[in-house]
Parts: structure tokens; C-alpha cells; sequence
């Protein structure tokens, strides 16, 4: 029997067509990707793009890395499904990497199927390990759009239609250590930072504030969770972003990147905490499938044999030092670390990352004025100053 894909028109407009007619109408997208190598991506036409985007963080490995396909198509003759009432080779070796690449004293990790999964897992822990509910969490900060993770997204249009939320949160101003300071107290169960907030404009924490976080969450009996769904796994030239800032959390959340573009999510959290979650207190169907595993391992032993580590920061520099000499009096300034960066613009940011979509540049918005770059990890030296020429001319608009 032949492939519904290859015996249907499979250009653009009949593919968002056939998407459009059946799908949920959350999204209305201009264009159908079909095939991806590395850094590079193909639409349903046959036209080519620098993929600056990666799924949103996820493609670590860029599309179709040998590597991940060879992993994925061997665990899947083998083994796909294993629940994690059921002992599993590939994830016990996944269970040990991750907790390699941890600071000291995360070593208990529960495995889960996306960020938001993650993040819902670690309120939970959160709640059983202190016995309290209230989060102290930054504004514009992002954890998912699961309704427990919701309680933590700050951005108003996401949580308004669904208040009341499960879990009373007190946002604060991102790198403000006064309101941190006033915000904490002995009713916080968890303070939840990112290091880096992608979707709240790609703004960069203060080293100090993190610590702040550290001490006044030892100081209340409450944890410190640090998420990094989307700055984690190499993204910022460091396994995990906060090593910029040597701060020691209690929970780490991850996904995205973890696993190349399989569906992952994992909470990394001290004894102490995965402790307090009685016997069968939480659980997931799919997580931690050995699928899933064969690919995050994939990209871990990438990420060390290939030292994308050190690419990342090199490339990073590269492509932040060719953003910020723009000559262009629409940019207002750049910032972010390693392959996590943002453009702020001194105006609405959608036409330019619209006009660099028909230059061949794929890129996402970061609020209203801030584009986002999150290629993948393994992005040439070429496609940056590629890019780099690309946005230049998008901000021209004579180009």
C-alpha cells in the first residue's frame, strides 16, 4: 500500500491545507517542512532555509545527525516500550549520565516525556518535600502551559482564561533582589527561576540574584528549582547554564535539546527531595522509554566526543559579535549566551523574523520586540555569517 505522503500534493499550500483541515486551529503556519540535514531544513516547495529555530531549542544535534538516527533506529529492533515499574539497560545508562553532568548532590532523577511534564513532577516534589504550595516565581518567566505549570507561566493571555490556577505564585521582577528578598518567606514552598528566559525576551540572570535565591530559599525551608528546558544540555557553551553561575539547586528541570528531537523531559532533584514522594506518588506511562533513552544518549555522548561545548561558545561569540555589529538604528541591543541569544529590536519584531523567513532564515520571537537564535548546536562558521548577512539585509528595508 503506498504512503498517503507521497500519493497527495505535498507542496506548501496543500500540506498546511490538509493540516489546517483536521488539526486544532491553534497555529496558522505559513510554511510545511518535509527534510532537515544539520543546520539546514527544506520545505515543502524545495526551497532552503538556515534553521536558527531548531524545533525551538530541541534539535541540539541539528536534523537527521547520524549518530541519533542510528541510535533511534537500532532501539527501536530492539525495544521501544518499558515502563519504569520495569528495570530497562538503556535507561539505567541514561539515569547515570545524567547525574554525571550534575552539580553535586542531584542524583535522583525522574524521567518524563517534556518540559512541562518536568515541571509539573518538580511541583509536585516541591509540595511533598516542604508541605507548603507557594511559589515565588520572576515575571516574565515560562514553565509550560499544562495547567500546574501555567501557575508559573507569568505571561497574563496564557493564564487568564484558565484562573483560578492550581498553585498561588508570587511573581517578581526578574533580577530584582529587593523584591526577591521581600517575596520569600517561611510560607514559599519553591522558588523557580530559569537562568536564561527564553520566552520572556532571552534576559540573562544576575549571578548574584541566583545565589540570593540559593540563601534565602535555605534561609525558609523551601527549595530552589532552576529551570533549564530550554538553556540546558549545552545550549550556552555549559551542560547546564547555571555552571556560568556556580549556584547549587535543589531540582533541575530539563527537555528540549535532551534527546534530539524525541520527546523527553527529566527532573533532577537532591536525595533529600525525591525522598519525600511517597511510594507510587507520581508516575507517567511513557516516560523514561527506552526509546527515548537511546536518543538522549545520543546526544550526550555527541555532546562530549565531538566537544560541542566548546563549538557552541565559539560559534556563540561568533554569531553575537556578528549581531551586535549591526549597523542598523532599529536594533536596540543583543544578549544571551552561547547559541541562546536574543535581537531586541526597537520595534515590533514579527515583520523582520516574517522578512528573514523569505530570505531563508528561520528564527522565533522572544515577545514583542525580541527575535530569538537558537540553532542547533552544531551550526558552521559559514551558515552564522550567513545569517548574520541575512538579517542585516532583512533590517534594511531596501533589502
Amino acid at each position: 500500500m503506498a504512503d498517503a505522503t507521497t500519493t497527495t500534493p505535498r507542496g506548501n499550500e496543500a500540506l498546511l491545507a490538509r493540516e489546517a483541515r483536521h488539526g486544532p486551529g491553534l497555529w496558522a503556519p505559513s510554511v510545511a517542512f518535509v527534510r532537515g540535514q544539520g543546520a539546514r531544513l527544506w520545505d515543502a516547495d524545495g526551497k532552503e532555509y538556515i534553521d536558527c529555530m531548531a524545533g525551538i531549542a530541541v534539535a541540539s544535534l541539528g536534523h537527521s545527525h547520524p549518530r541519533l538516527v542510528e541510535a533511534i533506529a537500532e532501539q527501536a529492533g530492539r525495544l521501544i516500550v518499558c515502563p519504569q515499574n520495569l528495570g530497562n539497560d538503556v535507561r539505567a545508562a541514561l539515569l547515570e549520565a545524567l547525574v554525571s553532568r550534575m552539580p553535586a548532590g542531584l542524583e535522583r532523577v525522574f524521567l518524563a516525556n517534556s518540559g512541562a511534564e518536568a515541571n509539573e513532577a518538580a511541583l509536585k516534589w516541591a509540595v511533598a518535600a516542604t508541605g507548603r504550595r507557594r511559589v515565588v516565581a520572576a515575571k516574565r518567566g515560562f514553565a509550560g502551559r499544562t495547567m500546574g505549570a501555567l501557575s508559573l507561566t507569568w505571561e497574563p493571555s496564557y493564564r487568564e482564561p484558565f484562573a483560578p490556577l492550581p498553585y498561588p505564585v508570587d511573581f517578581v521582577a526578574f533580577n530584582d533582589a529587593d523584591e526577591l528578598e521581600a517575596a520569600v518567606d517561611d510560607d514559599t514552598a519553591v522558588v523557580w527561576l530559569e537562568p536564561i528566559q527564553g520566552e520572556g525576551g532571552v534576559h540573562v540572570a544576575d549571578a548574584h540574584y541566583l545565589h540570593l535565591a540559593r540563601e534565602l530559599a535555605t534561609r525558609h525551608g523551601a527549595l530552589l528549582a532552576i529551570d533549564e528546558i530550554q538553556s540546558g544540555v549545552g545550549r550556552t557553551g555549559r551542560f547546564l547554564a547555571l555552571e556560568h553561575f556556580g549556584v547549587r539547586p535543589d531540582m533541575v528541570t530539563l527537555a528540549k535539546g535532551l534527546a534530539g528531537g524525541v520527546p523527553i523531559g527529566a527532573l533532577v532533584m537532591t536525595e533529600g527531595v525525591a525522598s519525600a514522594m511517597p511510594k507510587g506518588g507520581h508516575g507517567t506511562t511513557f516516560g523514561g522509554n527506552p526509546l527515548a533513552a537511546a536518543a538522549a544518549l545520543a546526544v550526550l555522548g555527541e555532546l562530549e566526543e565531538a566537544d560541542l561545548l566548546a563549538h557552541v561558545e565559539r560559534v556563540g561569540a561568533r554569531l553575537h559579535a556578528g549581531l551586535s555589529g549591526l549597523a542598523s538604528p532599529r536594533v536596540r541591543s543583543v544578549r544571551g549566551l552561547g547559541l541562546m541569544l536574543g535581537l531586541e529590536l526597537k520595534e515590533k519584531a514579527a515583520p523582520v523574523i516574517e522578512r528573514l523567513r523569505e530570505l531563508g532564515v528561520l528564527v522565533v520571537a522572544a515577545g514583542a520586540t525580541v527575535i530569538r537564535f537558537l540553532p542547533p548546536l552544531v551550526i558552521t562558521d559559514d551558515d552564522v555569517d550567513a545569517v548574520v548577512e541575512r538579517v542585516a539585509r532583512a533590517l534594511d528595508q531596501r533589502g
